[in-house]
């Protein structure tokens, strides 16, 4: 009973919250760099050319893919949007159902639902940090569909989702954030909520800005950075690879045209939340909210639900292989 009123106030929690829009659609877009740039730096690669969003110094990354050509996106803003985003209910009852979900129980998993809806409002996002690798910003806005649709909000109808599939399974869920009102926390401490909680795994839920001309989802996953990673970069891989195989499977998004040369796989290096973790843990890109056929589907009640039950199974999957 605990369990299902906690569930039920974080499911109130972002109904409210998507409403209350948190950046300009138009030119949140550009603002997707600092601290969850989810795109490749491919700069060191013959031929290979710089993600749009980015917009710090850039690190040695190991990828799979050359990247688009930058977009002439607008400058970052820091106005409200006043488009709000598509009314969303995060529940389990009535669209999909999970299965094979056994291996979850008992287990302590941390869910990271990217960015935050009021980040737009403060410049204390930009205070740089240190992730091992380099310094990048605290956090971003995150990206919007053309339509107004923001990432905050989704990342967290998506996560708290995932959260209730899971807690029915019996899973001990720790959420990052839990409403879209506010701002942060920094990358530094997403990758510590996890670590505190000693989490069997974890993963970073986002939806990205690429190419309006890309479409498709992919993976991110550390590799062994010394110092850093060496402990869970093998079972990272093996969760990224996972997470890919349900999420394709059950929601039928196709494998990213514009990022992991076509295996929706990325190895990086200058995320914090993955640098920093002590778990084994991946950050999936759901979908390109800048493009519109991915846009129809990311802002689709009954797709987010089948993406969250699609990303539970892939937990599930890697937990049952332990």
């Amino acid at each position: 009973m605990i369990v299902a009123a906690v569930a039920c106030l974080a499911i109130a929690g972002v109904a409210l919250a998507v409403t209350k829009p948190n950046a300009a659609p138009s030119t949140r877009v550009a603002a997707r760099g600092s601290a969850h740039s989810k795109s490749s730096n491919a700069s060191n690669r013959p031929g290979s050319t710089t993600h749009p969003r980015r917009r710090i110094a850039k690190a040695t990354t190991t990828t799979a893919a050359t990247l688009a050509p930058p977009s002439t996106a607008p400058p970052p803003s820091t106005a409200a949007p006043t488009t709000a985003a598509p009314a969303t209910t995060a529940t389990t009852s009535g669209v999909v159902s999970s299965t094979g979900l056994g291996s979850v129980a008992g287990k302590t998993i941390a869910i990271d639902p990217g960015h935050n809806g009021q980040n737009y409002a403060h410049p204390e996002i930009n205070q740089l940090v240190n992730i091992g690798t380099m310094q990048r910003a605290c956090d971003t806005t995150g990206t919007a569909t053309t339509g107004g649709y923001t990432e905050s909000a989704f990342n967290l109808d998506v996560s708290l989702r995932v959260a209730s599939i899971l807690r029915g399974a019996g899973a001990n869920v720790v959420l990052t954030r839990s409403t879209n009102d506010g701002w942060g926390p920094c990358i530094t401490e997403r990758a510590a909520i996890g670590n505190r909680a000693h989490a069997a795994v974890a993963i970073s839920i986002h939806a990205d800005g690429g190419p309006t001309d890309g479409h498709g989802f992919h993976v991110l996953y550390p590799p062994s950075i010394a110092g850093l990673t060496e402990a869970i970069a093998a079972n990272s891989l093996r969760l990224a690879n996972d997470v890919r195989a349900a999420y394709h499977d059950g929601t039928g998004m196709p494998y990213s045209t514009y990022a992991g040369g076509g295996t929706a796989l990325m190895a990086r290096t200058d995320l914090g939340g993955l640098n920093l973790s002590t778990v084994p843990k991946v950050f999936i890109e759901t979908g390109n909210m800048r493009s519109a056929g991915d846009a129809a589907m990311l802002t689709d009640p009954g797709f987010r639900q089948r993406a969250a039950v699609a990303i539970a199974n892939g937990l599930a999957r890697y937990l049952a292989g332990q």
